[in-house]
Protein backbone atom coordinates (compact mmCIF):
# COMPACT_ATOMS: atom_id res chain seq x y z
CA UNK A 1 0.00 0.00 0.00
CA UNK A 2 1.71 3.78 -1.29
CA UNK A 3 1.94 5.89 1.58
CA UNK A 4 0.38 9.48 1.27
CA UNK A 5 3.98 11.11 0.40
CA UNK A 6 4.49 8.44 -2.85
CA UNK A 7 0.81 8.92 -3.79
CA UNK A 8 1.11 13.04 -3.85
CA UNK A 9 4.46 13.07 -5.54
CA UNK A 10 2.74 10.80 -8.56
CA UNK A 11 -0.07 13.18 -8.50
CA UNK A 12 2.37 16.16 -9.04
CA UNK A 13 4.07 14.22 -11.90
CA UNK A 14 0.89 13.94 -13.53
CA UNK A 15 0.48 17.30 -13.12
CA UNK A 16 3.44 18.06 -14.27
CA UNK A 17 3.02 15.88 -16.60
CA UNK A 18 -0.02 17.32 -18.28
CA UNK A 19 1.14 21.55 -17.58
CA UNK A 20 4.23 19.72 -20.07
CA UNK A 21 2.09 17.87 -22.75
CA UNK A 22 -0.30 20.90 -22.30
CA UNK A 23 2.64 23.29 -23.48
CA UNK A 24 3.79 21.54 -26.09
CA UNK A 25 0.36 21.95 -27.68
CA UNK A 26 0.37 26.03 -26.98
CA UNK A 27 3.60 26.09 -28.72
CA UNK A 28 1.94 23.50 -31.73
CA UNK A 29 -1.26 25.37 -32.31
CA UNK A 30 0.72 28.91 -31.92
CA UNK A 31 3.21 27.57 -34.81
CA UNK A 32 0.50 26.36 -37.08
CA UNK A 33 -1.67 29.42 -35.95
CA UNK A 34 1.23 31.61 -37.34
CA UNK A 35 2.26 29.28 -40.40
CA UNK A 36 -1.11 29.78 -41.59
CA UNK A 37 -1.40 33.66 -41.60
CA UNK A 38 2.17 33.56 -42.97
CA UNK A 39 -0.28 31.73 -45.70
CA UNK A 40 -2.71 33.49 -45.82
CA UNK A 41 -0.63 36.96 -46.67
CA UNK A 42 1.54 35.32 -49.01
CA UNK A 43 -1.85 33.85 -50.70
CA UNK A 44 -3.07 37.78 -50.62
CA UNK A 45 0.05 39.27 -51.66
CA UNK A 46 0.49 36.67 -54.98
CA UNK A 47 -2.86 37.61 -55.43
CA UNK A 48 -2.17 41.11 -55.67
CA UNK A 49 0.68 41.04 -57.76
CA UNK A 50 -1.06 39.01 -60.79
CA UNK A 51 -4.40 41.13 -60.41
CA UNK A 52 -1.90 44.27 -61.32
CA UNK A 53 -0.01 42.08 -64.39
CA UNK A 54 -3.03 41.27 -65.98
CA UNK A 55 -5.07 44.74 -64.67
CA UNK A 56 -5.36 45.90 -68.29
CA UNK A 57 -6.73 42.76 -69.91
CA UNK A 58 -10.15 42.41 -68.80
CA UNK A 59 -11.48 38.85 -67.62
CA UNK A 60 -14.83 37.15 -66.87
CA UNK A 61 -15.63 38.01 -63.30
CA UNK A 62 -14.35 35.08 -60.93
CA UNK A 63 -14.22 33.82 -57.96
CA UNK A 64 -11.45 34.45 -55.30
CA UNK A 65 -10.52 31.17 -54.69
CA UNK A 66 -12.11 28.96 -57.49
CA UNK A 67 -11.41 31.37 -60.33
CA UNK A 68 -13.09 30.41 -63.13
CA UNK A 69 -13.12 26.31 -62.65
CA UNK A 70 -16.52 26.17 -61.89
CA UNK A 71 -17.94 27.47 -64.86
CA UNK A 72 -15.18 25.54 -66.98
CA UNK A 73 -16.73 22.40 -67.20
CA UNK A 74 -15.38 19.24 -68.41
CA UNK A 75 -17.96 19.14 -71.59
CA UNK A 76 -18.35 22.43 -72.02
CA UNK A 77 -14.24 24.21 -72.15
CA UNK A 78 -14.15 24.44 -76.14
CA UNK A 79 -17.72 26.56 -76.04
CA UNK A 80 -16.88 28.74 -73.05
CA UNK A 81 -13.60 29.66 -74.77
CA UNK A 82 -15.14 30.39 -78.32
CA UNK A 83 -17.77 32.54 -76.26
CA UNK A 84 -15.05 34.79 -74.03
CA UNK A 85 -12.37 35.33 -77.22
CA UNK A 86 -15.38 36.90 -79.42
CA UNK A 87 -16.12 39.03 -75.83
CA UNK A 88 -12.29 40.18 -75.24
CA UNK A 89 -9.98 41.51 -78.20
CA UNK A 90 -6.80 40.31 -78.27
CA UNK A 91 -6.20 38.22 -74.79
CA UNK A 92 -8.10 37.88 -71.60
CA UNK A 93 -7.24 36.80 -67.90
CA UNK A 94 -8.31 33.35 -66.86
CA UNK A 95 -8.27 32.01 -63.30
CA UNK A 96 -7.90 28.78 -62.40
CA UNK A 97 -7.91 29.57 -58.38
CA UNK A 98 -6.62 32.40 -56.20
CA UNK A 99 -2.93 32.56 -57.25
CA UNK A 100 -3.10 30.84 -60.37
CA UNK A 101 -3.73 32.80 -63.67
CA UNK A 102 -3.83 32.40 -67.64
CA UNK A 103 -3.25 35.29 -70.14
CA UNK A 104 -4.78 33.40 -72.80
CA UNK A 105 -4.28 35.40 -76.31
CA UNK A 106 -5.40 34.73 -79.83
CA UNK A 107 -4.27 37.39 -81.61
CA UNK A 108 -1.99 36.90 -84.68
CA UNK A 109 -0.27 40.12 -83.63
CA UNK A 110 0.54 39.16 -79.90
CA UNK A 111 1.72 35.95 -80.78
CA UNK A 112 3.92 36.86 -83.06
CA UNK A 113 5.42 39.00 -80.34
CA UNK A 114 5.32 36.67 -77.80
CA UNK A 115 6.69 33.35 -80.56
CA UNK A 116 9.53 36.02 -81.51
CA UNK A 117 11.02 36.04 -78.42
CA UNK A 118 13.24 32.98 -76.72
CA UNK A 119 11.55 32.97 -73.45
CA UNK A 120 11.54 29.57 -71.81
CA UNK A 121 8.81 26.93 -71.99
CA UNK A 122 6.48 27.22 -68.58
CA UNK A 123 7.57 24.88 -66.14
CA UNK A 124 4.62 24.66 -63.94
CA UNK A 125 2.80 22.02 -66.84
CA UNK A 126 6.23 21.02 -67.48
CA UNK A 127 6.74 19.20 -63.74
CA UNK A 128 3.29 17.50 -64.13
CA UNK A 129 4.29 15.95 -67.95
CA UNK A 130 7.78 14.93 -66.94
CA UNK A 131 6.77 12.34 -64.64
CA UNK A 132 4.52 10.85 -68.03
CA UNK A 133 7.18 11.97 -70.59
CA UNK A 134 10.59 12.90 -69.17
CA UNK A 135 12.62 15.67 -70.16
CA UNK A 136 12.45 14.88 -74.26
CA UNK A 137 12.70 17.80 -76.87
CA UNK A 138 8.87 18.76 -75.55
CA UNK A 139 9.97 20.03 -72.45
CA UNK A 140 13.68 20.69 -72.44
CA UNK A 141 14.80 24.63 -73.09
CA UNK A 142 18.20 26.37 -74.16
CA UNK A 143 21.17 24.35 -75.00
CA UNK A 144 20.01 20.99 -73.74
CA UNK A 145 17.48 21.14 -76.50
CA UNK A 146 19.56 22.77 -78.93
CA UNK A 147 21.83 19.24 -78.39
CA UNK A 148 19.45 17.25 -78.24
CA UNK A 149 18.00 18.93 -81.83
CA UNK A 150 20.88 18.93 -83.50
CA UNK A 151 21.05 14.99 -83.11
CA UNK A 152 17.72 14.22 -83.89
CA UNK A 153 18.12 16.46 -86.80
CA UNK A 154 18.59 13.57 -89.77
CA UNK A 155 15.24 11.79 -88.46
CA UNK A 156 13.70 14.78 -89.39
CA UNK A 157 14.69 14.74 -93.23
CA UNK A 158 11.77 15.25 -95.44
CA UNK A 159 13.73 12.39 -97.86
CA UNK A 160 13.20 9.56 -95.24
CA UNK A 161 9.43 10.61 -95.93
CA UNK A 162 9.48 8.91 -99.48
CA UNK A 163 10.97 5.33 -98.22
CA UNK A 164 7.84 5.34 -95.46
CA UNK A 165 4.72 6.24 -97.39
CA UNK A 166 3.88 2.22 -98.78
CA UNK A 167 4.52 1.69 -94.77
CA UNK A 168 2.03 4.12 -94.33
CA UNK A 169 -0.66 2.90 -96.98
CA UNK A 170 -0.35 -0.38 -95.72
CA UNK A 171 -0.99 0.13 -91.93
CA UNK A 172 -3.86 2.19 -93.43
CA UNK A 173 -5.61 -0.88 -95.22
CA UNK A 174 -5.26 -2.67 -92.46
CA UNK A 175 -7.74 -0.49 -90.39
CA UNK A 176 -9.65 0.45 -93.42
CA UNK A 177 -10.62 -3.65 -93.54
CA UNK A 178 -11.15 -3.87 -89.96
CA UNK A 179 -13.89 -0.89 -90.74
CA UNK A 180 -15.08 -2.59 -93.43
CA UNK A 181 -16.03 -5.43 -91.28
CA UNK A 182 -17.00 -3.32 -88.33
CA UNK A 183 -19.48 -1.05 -90.60
CA UNK A 184 -21.38 -4.49 -91.58
CA UNK A 185 -22.42 -5.13 -88.41
CA UNK A 186 -23.08 -1.21 -87.09
CA UNK A 187 -23.56 1.96 -89.42
CA UNK A 188 -22.46 3.66 -86.31
CA UNK A 189 -18.23 3.63 -85.72
CA UNK A 190 -15.94 5.52 -83.50
CA UNK A 191 -12.73 6.28 -85.36
CA UNK A 192 -10.47 7.94 -83.09
CA UNK A 193 -9.47 4.43 -81.26
CA UNK A 194 -8.70 2.69 -84.70
CA UNK A 195 -7.25 5.48 -85.93
CA UNK A 196 -4.70 5.81 -82.85
CA UNK A 197 -3.59 2.30 -83.06
CA UNK A 198 -2.93 2.74 -87.11
CA UNK A 199 -0.87 5.84 -86.30
CA UNK A 200 1.15 3.81 -83.65
CA UNK A 201 1.61 1.08 -86.04
CA UNK A 202 3.19 3.69 -88.63
CA UNK A 203 5.64 5.36 -86.15
CA UNK A 204 6.40 2.10 -85.02
CA UNK A 205 7.34 1.08 -87.78
CA UNK A 206 8.74 3.64 -89.57
CA UNK A 207 10.59 5.10 -86.66
CA UNK A 208 11.19 2.25 -84.46
CA UNK A 209 11.87 -0.24 -86.89
CA UNK A 210 9.38 -2.58 -85.23
CA UNK A 211 8.08 -5.51 -87.12
CA UNK A 212 4.74 -6.73 -85.48
CA UNK A 213 1.56 -5.32 -86.05
CA UNK A 214 0.41 -2.79 -83.42
CA UNK A 215 -3.24 -3.00 -84.55
CA UNK A 216 -3.86 -6.69 -83.04
CA UNK A 217 -1.64 -6.71 -80.58
CA UNK A 218 -3.33 -6.00 -76.94
CA UNK A 219 -0.04 -4.47 -75.77
CA UNK A 220 -0.66 -1.66 -78.09
CA UNK A 221 -4.03 -0.96 -76.85
CA UNK A 222 -3.43 -1.04 -73.68
CA UNK A 223 -0.40 1.74 -74.56
CA UNK A 224 -2.92 3.64 -76.42
CA UNK A 225 -5.55 3.61 -74.18
CA UNK A 226 -2.70 4.68 -70.75
CA UNK A 227 -1.97 7.72 -73.45
CA UNK A 228 -5.22 9.12 -73.73
CA UNK A 229 -6.32 8.59 -69.69
CA UNK A 230 -3.04 10.04 -68.97
CA UNK A 231 -3.60 13.31 -71.27
CA UNK A 232 -7.31 13.49 -69.88
CA UNK A 233 -5.48 13.32 -66.03
CA UNK A 234 -3.19 15.93 -67.09
CA UNK A 235 -5.44 18.60 -67.89
CA UNK A 236 -7.71 17.60 -64.36
CA UNK A 237 -4.46 18.03 -62.55
CA UNK A 238 -3.64 21.42 -64.17
CA UNK A 239 -7.10 22.78 -63.15
CA UNK A 240 -7.50 21.72 -59.65
CA UNK A 241 -5.58 23.52 -56.65
CA UNK A 242 -5.26 20.15 -54.17
CA UNK A 243 -3.56 18.54 -57.55
CA UNK A 244 -0.70 20.68 -57.32
CA UNK A 245 1.66 19.05 -54.70
CA UNK A 246 3.15 15.79 -55.78
CA UNK A 247 2.94 13.88 -52.76
CA UNK A 248 -0.63 15.02 -51.81
CA UNK A 249 -1.94 14.16 -55.62
CA UNK A 250 -0.30 10.72 -55.29
CA UNK A 251 -2.18 9.42 -51.95
CA UNK A 252 -5.60 10.28 -53.93
CA UNK A 253 -7.91 7.73 -56.70
CA UNK A 254 -6.60 9.80 -59.84
CA UNK A 255 -2.80 10.04 -58.57
CA UNK A 256 -2.99 6.35 -58.24
CA UNK A 257 -4.61 5.44 -61.44
CA UNK A 258 -1.76 8.08 -62.95
CA UNK A 259 1.18 6.35 -61.20
CA UNK A 260 -0.33 3.40 -63.06
CA UNK A 261 -0.82 4.55 -66.70
CA UNK A 262 2.33 5.98 -66.39
CA UNK A 263 4.27 2.58 -65.72
CA UNK A 264 2.33 1.05 -68.79
CA UNK A 265 3.55 3.34 -71.50
CA UNK A 266 6.94 3.39 -69.78
CA UNK A 267 6.50 -0.65 -70.02
CA UNK A 268 5.94 -0.13 -73.90
CA UNK A 269 8.46 1.83 -74.82
CA UNK A 270 10.69 0.01 -72.90
CA UNK A 271 9.77 -3.38 -74.10
CA UNK A 272 10.42 -1.07 -77.74
CA UNK A 273 14.05 -0.27 -77.10
CA UNK A 274 15.24 -3.46 -74.99
CA UNK A 275 13.52 -5.25 -78.88
CA UNK A 276 15.61 -3.01 -80.97
CA UNK A 277 18.47 -3.18 -79.27
CA UNK A 278 18.19 -6.78 -79.57
CA UNK A 279 18.23 -6.46 -83.15
CA UNK A 280 21.07 -4.59 -83.39
CA UNK A 281 22.79 -7.31 -81.43
CA UNK A 282 22.25 -9.92 -84.58
CA UNK A 283 25.08 -10.35 -87.08
CA UNK A 284 25.45 -8.39 -89.37
CA UNK A 285 22.27 -5.96 -88.49
CA UNK A 286 24.53 -3.30 -87.72
CA UNK A 287 26.59 -2.44 -90.30
CA UNK A 288 23.67 -2.73 -92.57
CA UNK A 289 21.62 0.05 -90.35
CA UNK A 290 24.78 1.90 -90.81
CA UNK A 291 25.15 1.61 -94.92
CA UNK A 292 21.66 2.88 -94.41
CA UNK A 293 21.30 6.76 -96.26
CA UNK A 294 18.91 7.88 -93.69
CA UNK A 295 18.50 6.40 -90.05
CA UNK A 296 15.86 5.62 -88.19
CA UNK A 297 14.48 7.51 -85.07
CA UNK A 298 15.37 5.27 -82.54
CA UNK A 299 18.52 4.27 -84.10
CA UNK A 300 19.92 7.76 -84.35
CA UNK A 301 19.51 7.77 -80.55
CA UNK A 302 20.97 4.48 -79.91
CA UNK A 303 24.16 4.86 -82.09
CA UNK A 304 24.89 8.40 -80.66
CA UNK A 305 24.83 6.24 -77.34
CA UNK A 306 27.45 3.31 -78.29
CA UNK A 307 29.32 6.22 -79.99
CA UNK A 308 29.74 8.45 -77.32
CA UNK A 309 28.23 7.09 -73.86
CA UNK A 310 28.43 9.89 -72.06
CA UNK A 311 26.15 12.18 -74.54
CA UNK A 312 23.08 10.20 -73.66
CA UNK A 313 21.94 8.65 -70.52
CA UNK A 314 19.10 5.77 -70.14
CA UNK A 315 17.12 8.58 -68.63
CA UNK A 316 17.35 10.97 -71.75
CA UNK A 317 16.76 7.76 -74.36
CA UNK A 318 13.50 6.88 -72.77
CA UNK A 319 12.53 10.51 -72.38
CA UNK A 320 13.14 11.03 -76.09
CA UNK A 321 11.36 7.71 -77.23
CA UNK A 322 8.50 8.42 -74.53
CA UNK A 323 8.15 11.79 -76.29
CA UNK A 324 8.61 11.04 -80.40
CA UNK A 325 5.84 8.03 -79.33
CA UNK A 326 3.18 9.53 -77.82
CA UNK A 327 3.72 12.80 -80.42
CA UNK A 328 3.77 11.13 -83.42
CA UNK A 329 0.99 8.98 -82.95
CA UNK A 330 -1.14 10.94 -80.78
CA UNK A 331 -1.21 14.23 -82.20
CA UNK A 332 -1.18 12.83 -85.32
CA UNK A 333 -4.31 10.87 -84.84
CA UNK A 334 -5.95 13.42 -83.46
CA UNK A 335 -5.42 15.74 -86.45
CA UNK A 336 -7.04 12.86 -88.81
CA UNK A 337 -9.95 12.24 -86.76
CA UNK A 338 -10.42 16.39 -87.14
CA UNK A 339 -9.81 16.33 -90.61
CA UNK A 340 -12.66 13.37 -91.02
CA UNK A 341 -15.19 15.27 -89.27
CA UNK A 342 -14.60 18.52 -91.03
CA UNK A 343 -14.80 16.91 -94.45
CA UNK A 344 -17.92 15.22 -93.42
CA UNK A 345 -19.85 18.41 -92.12
CA UNK A 346 -18.88 19.16 -95.54
CA UNK A 347 -20.17 16.75 -98.19
CA UNK A 348 -19.72 18.72 -101.09
CA UNK A 349 -15.63 19.35 -100.27
CA UNK A 350 -15.70 15.62 -98.98
CA UNK A 351 -16.82 14.70 -102.63
CA UNK A 352 -14.39 16.70 -104.09
CA UNK A 353 -11.63 15.25 -102.41
CA UNK A 354 -13.21 11.41 -103.45
CA UNK A 355 -12.97 12.55 -106.88
CA UNK A 356 -9.51 13.89 -106.95
CA UNK A 357 -8.06 10.69 -105.54
CA UNK A 358 -10.22 8.30 -107.36
CA UNK A 359 -8.87 9.88 -110.78
CA UNK A 360 -5.54 9.32 -109.31
CA UNK A 361 -6.00 5.89 -107.76
CA UNK A 362 -9.08 4.56 -110.22
CA UNK A 363 -7.52 1.29 -110.44
CA UNK A 364 -7.13 0.84 -106.85
CA UNK A 365 -3.63 1.23 -106.75
CA UNK A 366 -1.88 2.03 -103.81
CA UNK A 367 -0.92 5.70 -103.05
CA UNK A 368 2.93 6.88 -103.63
CA UNK A 369 4.96 9.36 -103.41
CA UNK A 370 4.82 10.93 -106.74
CA UNK A 371 1.21 11.11 -106.29
CA UNK A 372 1.01 13.48 -103.05
CA UNK A 373 1.74 16.96 -105.71
CA UNK A 374 -1.31 15.61 -107.26
CA UNK A 375 -4.12 16.29 -105.20
CA UNK A 376 -4.20 20.11 -104.52
CA UNK A 377 -7.40 20.42 -103.46
CA UNK A 378 -7.40 17.73 -100.78
CA UNK A 379 -4.52 19.21 -99.75
CA UNK A 380 -5.80 22.06 -98.66
CA UNK A 381 -8.61 20.99 -97.34
CA UNK A 382 -6.44 19.03 -94.99
CA UNK A 383 -4.84 22.63 -94.58
CA UNK A 384 -7.83 24.23 -93.55
CA UNK A 385 -8.92 21.24 -91.04
CA UNK A 386 -5.63 21.31 -89.28
CA UNK A 387 -6.14 25.37 -89.39
CA UNK A 388 -9.56 25.31 -87.76
CA UNK A 389 -8.54 22.08 -85.41
CA UNK A 390 -4.87 21.84 -84.77
CA UNK A 391 -3.81 18.84 -82.48
CA UNK A 392 -1.87 21.23 -80.21
CA UNK A 393 -3.99 24.40 -79.65
CA UNK A 394 -2.27 26.17 -77.40
CA UNK A 395 1.49 26.81 -76.36
CA UNK A 396 3.10 28.58 -73.16
CA UNK A 397 6.35 30.80 -72.42
CA UNK A 398 7.19 32.10 -69.48
CA UNK A 399 8.59 35.96 -69.52
CA UNK A 400 11.91 35.92 -68.82
CA UNK A 401 11.66 39.98 -69.50
CA UNK A 402 8.61 42.41 -69.79
CA UNK A 403 7.04 42.45 -72.87
CA UNK A 404 4.71 45.06 -74.72
CA UNK A 405 2.18 44.67 -77.07
CA UNK A 406 1.37 46.44 -80.58
CA UNK A 407 -1.65 47.89 -78.43
CA UNK A 408 0.80 49.67 -75.91
CA UNK A 409 -0.27 47.12 -73.17
CA UNK A 410 2.19 45.07 -71.57
CA UNK A 411 3.17 42.00 -68.92
CA UNK A 412 6.08 42.30 -66.43
CA UNK A 413 8.69 39.58 -66.28
CA UNK A 414 8.24 36.19 -64.81
CA UNK A 415 4.47 35.73 -65.86
CA UNK A 416 3.45 34.05 -68.19
CA UNK A 417 2.61 34.48 -72.06
CA UNK A 418 0.92 32.67 -74.89
CA UNK A 419 -1.65 31.55 -77.76
CA UNK A 420 -4.55 29.68 -76.79
CA UNK A 421 -4.29 27.93 -73.13
CA UNK A 422 -0.69 29.46 -70.87
CA UNK A 423 0.01 29.42 -67.85
CA UNK A 424 0.37 32.52 -65.57
CA UNK A 425 2.46 32.03 -62.03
Amino acid sequence: MQSPCTMSESVLSLFRLLGSISGILQVTSLFILVLLLLKVAQFYLQRQRLLKAVQHFPSPPSHWLYGHSREIKKDQGLQLTLKWVEKFPSAYSRWLWGTKCQLSIHDPEYIKVVLGRTDPKVQESSRFMAQWLGYGLLLKNGQAWMEHRRMLNPAFHSNILKNYVETMADSMQVMLDKWEELISHSPHLEIFGHISLMSLDTIMKCAFSYQGNVQTDKNSQYYTKAIENLATMLVTRIRNIFYQNNIIYRLTPEGRRNLRACQLAHEHTDRVIRLRKAQLQKEGELEKVRQKRHLDFLDILLFARMENGSSLSDKDLRAEVDTFMFAGHDTTASGISWILYALASHPEHQQRCREEIQSLLGDGASITWDHLDQMPYTTMCIKEALRLYPPVPGIGRELSKPITFPDGRSLPKETVSGSSLPCMR
